[in-house]
């Protein structure tokens, strides 16, 4: 298996067509901000509080290892703990680590399948999966940004 930290080629037909529904969601969220801040006269002390709710979902999603084990787990669905860390390649303690803070957070859903032996299965909740949907056009935008800056290392 290809590692995700990979680059990811992408046909230029389907790059055209991420960046379209890329542009169309940006217009949408933009849209969607501007009639909040409208509708509920958003001051920048408001504004700043609502952000600060999200930066704990940002501390957790962007630490290292945590977007890898999200995408590992969005692509192979349910995998048990030794798959995760043999595709992965991180210690035992790491992803034990990472998974129940994932897991206390809503991200996962822990199953433990009765032995012998005993074996514990990992998958996506909908917040998991849905972080993850919302984290790609993030990473693909960035992404398109430090190859329109640096055309030579592309």
């Amino acid at each position: 298996m290809k590692t995700l930290g990979a680059k990811i080629t992408l046909s230029a037909e389907l790059r055209k067509l991420i960046e379209v529904r890329l542009e169309q969601t940006l217009k949408g969220i933009e849209d969607t901000m501007t009639k909040i801040i409208e509708k509920q006269e958003l001051n920048p002390k408001a504004l700043q509080q609502e952000l600060k709710s999200l930066e704990e979902t940002f501390n957790i999603v962007f630490q290292r290892w945590n977007l890898e084990i999200l995408y590992t787990l969005f692509l192979k669905g349910t995998i048990g703990f030794g798959e995760l860390k043999k595709v992965l390649g991180v210690n035992s303690r790491t992803l034990s680590d990472k998974l129940k803070m994932f897991t206390k957070h809503g991200y996962l859903k822990r199953d433990v399948v009765h032995g012998p032996p005993l074996r514990v299965r990992y998958a996506l909740t909908a917040n998991g999966k849905n972080t993850v949907l919302l984290a790609l056009p993030l990473l693909y935008y960035s992404s398109a940004i430090d190859v329109a800056l640096n055309p030579k290392q592309s």
